[in-house]
């Protein structure tokens, strides 16, 4: 509400060119508040705005602006300018940005940068995308094994402008070799024993992600060891750069959101639900409906098998439903859980027997319920007791199914290398489906003959 009240007084400094008003809007308040009240202004007049605040922190603002504004800036404003503010961003944010900009504008805009800015970006942009390269930055507290910690102090201080994070001090050997970390407070707590070398302060035991690692596993990493940074290395452990939390909180929130659309059938959005492109929406979701209507004509064809069991005893038709939505409300339940504890690291393919013997003991569990419950209508409308027995038999066994399946089909899919979530809710529910139907058809024709 107070963004779109200051609005209009935004475009009337505009209109007048006022300068000073301008200026003290952009530095008086915390950037990222700056930025929120600037969300009703087109890119264009955002942009003049901007143009009023120094360098520094026109940056710090612009990195509080939704990414797609970021990127459509980038893309529309003078190139002088945007090489200005890119050489005052974090490299790891500047190469993102610059990913999703035409290859024609990044010609235009790279030969503007300082050469040892343009060859770090350069570099950074040949690692593929969602590999530990891509994600980190090379703007870290790097510092020789040599120094003692009055030097390292001293050296610390001329670079902590132009570092991301000093949480971790990572010590280097010869050709930048990494040797291990020292943190923040052990270099303060040294302070004692000024001329102590660091080589005696480092702890070697650290944990690292390779250039090509997969962003997963580096998440699972962080999250694991507790680190608010990780440092990245080579083949040869060269310290190349640093992946600092934040990053990994991105990293988490975009395999979350893509593995909750794949659960749900959809194929992941490469962008928000509101911006995406109608066509691109419908052709991600229409592949995997495709497949399901499929998948639920093999359940019409079996209920087409045993179309002479459903003519003779009437009253079974009047229970599928029910006996889908049990099988499928199972099924989705292991999947869901086997598929959140395998993202989350909790389970591996080596508990595979764990997994399946709980599931099998909670199936059973559940299915009495489920059949006790499903006992006590079938008697209201079965012609007899022992024909009644074939929907709590049925529901015992339908739910142990559903459960079997979503609990193993993602592990399988796992073991063959492809992304469990793949093996979404849906896909479940329509195998369960057609098993529920089989099994419901064939116990009927073994107690009603």
């Amino acid at each position: 509400m107070v963004n779109t009240l200051l609005l209009p007084e935004l475009r009337e400094m505009l209109t007048e060119g006022n300068v000073a008003e301008l200026g003290e809007f952009c530095t008086a308040l915390n950037a990222g508040r700056t930025a929120e009240f600037m969300e009703g202004l087109g890119d264009d007049e955002a942009w003049q705005v901007l143009r009023h605040a120094e360098v520094a922190r026109r940056a710090e603002i612009f990195s509080h602006f939704p990414y797609e504004r970021q990127v459509s800036l980038l893309g529309r404003q003078d190139a002088q300018e945007i090489a200005e503010l890119l050489e005052e961003m974090a490299s790891d944010d500047r190469v993102d940005l610059l990913q999703d900009l035409a290859d024609e504008r990044v010609d235009e805009i790279l030969p503007l940068l300082p050469v040892a800015d343009r060859r770090d970006i350069q570099r950074l942009r040949a690692y593929p995308d969602g590999t530990a390269g891509a994600l980190m930055t090379t703007e870290m507290a790097k510092l020789d094994e040599k120094l003692t910690v009055r030097q390292a102090l001293d050296e610390l201080a001329s670079q902590s402008e132009f570092l991301e994070t000093i949480y971790y001090l990572f010590i280097v050997g010869e050709h930048d070799q990494l040797r291990g970390v020292v943190s923040a407070r052990q270099l303060v707590s040294a302070l004692r024993s000024p001329e102590t070398p660091l080589r005696d302060l480092v702890e070697t035991d650290v944990v690292t992600a390779l250039t090509t690692e997969d962003q997963e596993s580096v998440a699972a990493k962080v999250e694991r060891f507790n680190l608010l940074a990780i440092p990245v290395v080579d083949e040869a452990r060269h310290l190349v750069g640093i992946i600092t939390h934040d990053d990994i909180i991105d990293v988490v929130r975009e395999e979350l959101n893509a593995d909750a659309q794949q659960m749900a059938a959809i194929s992941p959005l490469d962008s928000d639900f509101l911006t995406v492109n109608l066509f691109t929406l419908s052709w991600k979701r229409g592949g995997w409906l495709a497949i399901l209507f499929f998948t639920a004509l093999f359940t019409a064809f079996a209920l087409k098998f045993y179309e002479l069991e459903l003519n003779k005893y009437a009253w079974l038709a009047w229970f599928i439903p029910l006996i889908i939505s049990s099988g499928g409300n199972s099924g989705s339940q292991s999947a869901t859980l086997v598929i959140t504890g395998m993202t989350s690291g909790s389970l591996q393919l080596r508990n595979w027997r764990t997994v399946m013997t709980r599931e099998l003991l909670v199936s059973m569990m559940l299915g009495g319920f489920v059949a006790a419950s499903g006992m006590l209508v079938a008697m209201m409308v079965a012609p007899s007791v022992r024909d009644a027995l074939v929907i709590p038999i049925t529901l015992f066994f339908v739910v142990i199914c559903g459960c079997f399946c979503g609990a193993s089909l993602p592990m399988v899919f796992k073991r063959l290398g492809l992304d469990p979530a793949l093996m979404s809710n849906p896909f479940v529910a329509g195998i369960v489906d057609i098993l529920g139907i089989v099994i419901y058809l064939n116990v009927a024709r073994l107690l009603l003959n």
